[in-house]
């Protein structure tokens, strides 16, 4: 890393403009920097995840995840700079098998919550589905990696089977939509 930050106020952005990785400086409202402002929120928000009790294959799954975020995050601060690999979306897969493995078939939607683990896994999944679609948007007008594309997409299935699967480890099931209730 070629700078480090010493000084956190430097007053740059106050006429509403951010610096990106390779120096430009754009507008704080471009497609650009909403994707990068979206992916800064979902691996807080995972941040929010990893305080919770989990299970220790799991922690270390979200981890790395929060270290291939910053990839993706270098990625989109240096417009055609390419740091996500078909291996980080392969690992993803992989790791979606397991946890769905363990898990019974659904036959119904569910809703986020159970466990306040889960419910952090789902806020995380809709935070990741915004993300994505930042990215989709600035991927309309500029390039942007297929592998950074499906990397957030397959997350977001990863997501929400966490979801399910701490609801399960916290000896809960899942939250099941009514779809036929009787209004209140």
């Amino acid at each position: 890393m070629g700078h480090r930050l010493t000084k956190i106020t430097t007053r740059t952005g106050d006429a509403g403009e951010t610096g990106l990785g390779d120096g430009a400086r754009v507008g704080k409202d471009t497609l650009r920097v909403q994707a990068l402002g979206d992916v800064d929120e979902l691996n807080s928000a995972l941040g929010v995840l990893l305080a919770e009790e989990l299970p220790d294959a799991m922690r270390a799954a979200l981890q790395g995840v929060q270290q291939d975020l910053f990839d993706v995050g270098g990625e989109l601060s240096i417009p055609g700079h390419q740091m996500v690999r078909a291996a980080q979306v392969e690992r993803l897969d992989a790791e979606l098998e397991t946890w769905n493995a363990a898990l019974a078939p659904l036959k119904e939607f569910i809703l986020p919550g159970g466990s306040r683990a889960a419910a952090a896994a789902h806020l995380a999944r809709a935070v990741c589905r915004r993300a994505e679609r930042s990215v989709v948007a600035l991927g309309r007008s500029e390039r942007v990696s297929e592998h950074t594309r499906q990397y957030l997409n397959r997350l977001s299935d990863l997501l929400f089977v966490a979801g399910r699967a701490l609801n399960r480890h916290a000896g809960r099931g899942d939250v099941l939509w009514r779809h036929e209730r009787k209004p209140a």
